[in-house]
């Protein structure tokens, strides 16, 4: 089973959000940290607020930040909608393309192995891959948000 680096890039960008829930984070900043090319990025993002995995802000002040706490997040739903088209074998969308189709018992194995594997990553949700958070921001170097506090004299 292999994911796209598509769908690899977009459980980053998760990762990272939900490792500093109380801030907005830019393109820019995880295009840098992650080293990804902000226009390849930008189309990432885009898929995962239309997906509401994510939302977005934008103008002075914006950025991005979860749209759904990270335990309401399951890794199996975020792969399937990166991966519309996750299919092992080109006979899942197409019959007529191999002679066995007719007969064909791998078709079910693999179709079956699929599903365990997406069933695993159902198991999965961004909060347990959130375990440290102050480790995590350290690995990625997230900066961490300052509040200034006013005075009054």
């Amino acid at each position: 089973m292999n994911i796209t680096q598509h769908t690899d890039y977009a459980l980053r960008v998760l990762i990272y959000l939900g490792a500093c829930p109380e801030r907005r984070a830019t393109i820019k900043e995880i295009s840098d940290r992650f080293e990804i090319s902000r226009s390849h990025l930008m189309k990432i993002v885009n898929r995962l607020v239309t997906d509401g995995f994510v939302h977005g802000l934008r103008g002075k002040g914006g950025g991005i930040r979860l749209n759904r706490p990270p335990a309401e997040i399951c890794v199996g739903e975020v792969v399937r909608r990166m991966e519309p088209g996750f299919d092992l074998v080109d006979c899942f969308q197409n019959e007529s393309s191999c002679l066995l189709s007719s007969g064909c018992r791998l078709k079910k194995a693999l179709r079956d192995a699929l599903e365990a594997f997406l069933g695993s990553l159902d198991a999965v949700t961004l909060a347990d891959l959130l375990v440290n958070p102050p480790h995590l921001r350290a690995q990625l170097s997230i900066p961490v948000l300052v509040e200034t506090v006013r005075h009054q004299a």
